[in-house]
């Protein structure tokens, strides 16, 4: 279990470092919403990572990449001084036992990953909703650093931390810890650095 200070006040000191890398081509203007969705959210320090290739192919007869590869390539590319490092794809991505998922992480190497696909209402037939995405968009990647944190699926349905079987949970949730998540999460160096 992890104990510790609430999240930052706004304002206050960044508490850890992600770098925020696109994986496969995205427009900047991506990250920098997500940029600024995060700090918002969660008090940490976003840098921007640049640019990463699609770590292989998408496999033959398939529309979906397995999201393993992704993981292991911004592990990879994680800098010695960045406690995390987030990718953001806009391919749709896919995990052993699951149709698709909206985003992995890894806690272990301090590498996560999400996919803007099925965020956007377009991939439902629904209308352009810029506002709509981006709130999706930054629920997911706040979702994504929890884990890194080393919280788990949250059981109340508001938390960030809940798990989203559909987008109809997704948009529910939205980007804040419940306040017993924020109650399990720490800002000790030790916890950050897996020791």
């Amino acid at each position: 279990m992890f104990l510790g200070a609430p999240l930052p006040a706004p304002g206050t000191a960044a508490v850890f470092t992600v770098r925020l890398v696109s994986v496969g081509s995205l427009p900047p203007a991506l990250l920098g919403f997500l940029q600024e969705g995060i700090t918002r959210e969660t008090g940490a320090a976003v840098r921007m990572g640049g640019n990463l290739p699609l770590p292989g192919v998408c496999p033959e007869g398939l529309s979906q990449y397995p999201g393993a590869p992704f993981l292991a390539a911004l592990a990879a590319a994680r800098p010695p001084g960045d406690e995390f490092i987030l990718g953001v794809t806009g391919v749709d991505l896919t995990a052993p036992g699951l149709n698709f998922v909206f985003g992995l992480a890894d806690h272990r190497n301090r590498a996560a990953i999400i996919s803007l696909a099925r965020l956007y209402p377009e991939f439902y037939g629904q209308p352009r909703d810029p506002g709509r995405f981006k709130a999706r968009a930054i629920t997911e990647a706040v979702h994504e650093l929890g884990h890194l944190l080393g919280l788990g699926h949250c059981l109340d349905p508001a938390c960030v931390m809940a798990f989203s079987n559909s987008l109809a949970d997704t948009d529910r949730k939205g980007p804040e810890f419940c306040r017993a998540c924020r109650g399990r999460l720490s800002w000790s160096p030790k916890i950050l650095s897996g020791g």
